[in-house]
């Protein structure tokens, strides 16, 4: 009786204090208060639903025939949208706030919504090797659907709540990608629903122009509503291996070694300062070592990059065996870094232990409550970008960031670029290996200012022939986006199939003008 009056008593002064400072300051200075006391449990709810929906569906088999009929209404919307004259562009009727990118789009409220509800697996296929998938399908429910059937997808990105269609549409990466590249490039087979109302399906033997054109298209080129995706065996840990580096030439060389290394099935690295890194390699096994068994996805553990600093500031190496599920989740319980920004105490143990059960808040939360002045604040004194450059020019590029903007950790992820059509590939006429940098945090930089600091990275990347994903604030003019990537064609494709009436400009939608 007496910890629930002392936490009501708690409660209460903390609500007595937040009336007193005003929501606005509360919200701005203290976010974690409102994180922790709302969004916290909200963020659970959600996960409790969609769990339950995803087991109810798979339990009773309905998805597939669900499935063709949910994709006829959506048909059956973009032919009333062509009977009513085509007034607008068309787009996915999903709440901006609920996709994990960092800004919401403008255009959502003057296109014409397109109801989209495709969130479930249709079906796997062992002899072939694929699983079938709604684009709304989210990767933390993927991997739950897979891994106890023995199974998993070559390319598992990140956070739980990214989906297949925003990885397709846009990009996804994980530490694997060195062998089979970006998620884009597992993928098998495409179906969408076309301006005209028609519902195709594509892949490299049939309509491969509109197979390889969808990739980055942003959804621009037709509504996805399936996507065929390869899988491979899955095995119940991860062999991993963390070796500190010192010395920015020994942190690339070293980090070229291990990405060009097959034997690995996982390479990443964590730059924590200009001249000091950890290197991680990873194994697929069924085989551990007892007593080094170290489950980091279980709610009380330390965050994983904190658990990987450890290496670096005692100067050792180390191996440990990691659940697969929990490696292929790692960086979703700190959001990578960025929930020290939002609760500075998340990694504390005594809140680990209490409270970490109910960690991370959704970011579609976070992104719905933030408000003017918070989105403001983030806009002028935070970063999140990932640039994608070859891997030659990674020295340059750990240096450039240092330069314009000094957030730290790093992310190293290595990712082989095959010479595909489409909007991004190689410079030459051979795959090439590159790696996505990931800046995720506030910049320590006295001179930094959003729009200057961002401009000079982009302006680096397209020097170097590489890429930025598109989730990012853009500042790049159209001209210089074009440079950047491979519009030949996306164009071609555009006109082709009448979209130019239909959807807007790839640009149109991911540049910062068009989004808030």
């Amino acid at each position: 009786m007496w910890p629930l009056l002392s936490s009501g008593a708690g409660l209460l002064l903390l609500l007595l204090w937040a009336r007193y400072k005003g929501l606005a300051y509360v919200l701005v200075h203290h976010r974690w208060v409102f994180v922790c006391l709302f969004l916290l449990p909200l963020s659970v709810l959600f996960d409790v639903y969609y769990h339950l929906r995803a087991w109810v569906v798979q339990r009773l088999h309905s998805a597939p025939r669900q499935h063709h009929q949910r994709v006829r209404n959506i048909q059956a919307q973009v032919r009333e949208w062509k009977k009513e004259g085509q007034k607008t562009y068309m787009c996915t009727g999903r709440p901006g706030w609920l996709t994990v990118s960092l800004r919401v789009g403008k255009y959502k409220k003057t296109h014409k919504n397109i109801s989209i509800s495709l969130m479930d697996v249709l079906g796997v296929d062992t002899e072939r090797k694929v699983v079938f998938v709604e684009p709304l399908v989210t990767m933390g429910q993927l991997t739950a659907h897979l891994n106890p059937m023995g199974w998993t997808i070559p390319v598992v990105p990140e956070l739980d709540d990214l989906t297949v269609g925003g990885l397709i549409m846009g990009t996804g990466i994980e530490s694997s990608s060195h062998i089979y590249g970006l998620f884009q490039h597992t993928c098998t087979a495409y179906e969408l629903v076309l301006a005209d109302g028609s519902h195709v399906r594509c892949s490299p033997e049939e309509n491969a122009d509109l197979f390889y054109a969808v990739p980055w298209s942003c959804g621009t080129l037709g509504f996805l509503v399936s996507a065929e995706i390869k899988i491979i065996p899955a095995k119940k840990y991860v062999k991993l291996h963390y070796e500190p580096v010192r010395g920015l030439k020994a942190i690339c060389k070293r980090f070229l070694e291990e990405s060009e290394n097959r034997d690995n099935h996982f390479v990443e690295g964590l730059v924590y300062s200009l001249e000091e890194a950890v290197i991680m390699t990873g194994v697929l096994t069924d085989e551990v070592v007892q007593g080094k068994i170290n489950r980091i996805g279980n709610y009380y553990k330390p965050w994983f990059f904190k658990h990987v600093e450890n290496y670096l500031k005692a100067d050792k190496i180390g191996t440990e065996y990691i659940p697969a599920r929990h490696y292929y989740h790692r960086h979703t319980r700190s959001i990578f870094w960025e929930l020290q920004d939002i609760i500075p105490f998340g990694n504390n143990p005594v809140f680990r232990y209490l409270f970490g059960w109910m960690v991370p808040p959704k970011i579609s939360l976070l992104k719905l409550t933030q408000g003017e002045a918070i989105r403001k604040l983030y806009e002028q004194h935070h970063v999140v970008q990932d640039m994608m450059i070859p891997m030659k020019s990674l020295a340059k590029c750990i240096t450039t960031f240092h330069s314009d903007i000094k957030v730290y950790p790093l992310w190293l992820c290595p990712f082989i670029l095959p010479n595909n059509p489409g909007m991004i590939h190689p410079k030459g006429n051979e795959a090439e290996l590159y790696v996505d940098v990931g800046a995720y945090g506030e910049p320590k930089t006295k001179h930094f200012e959003a729009m200057a600091s961002t401009r000079q990275i982009e302006k680096f990347v397209r020097n170097v022939h590489g890429f930025q994903m598109l989730y990012a604030d853009c500042y790049m003019t159209r001209e210089e986006f074009w440079e950047m990537f491979d519009g030949s064609l996306y164009h071609k494709l555009r006109k082709k199939l009448q979209c130019t009436d239909a959807f807007p400009e790839v640009y149109d939608k991911i540049c910062k003008a068009a989004r808030h």
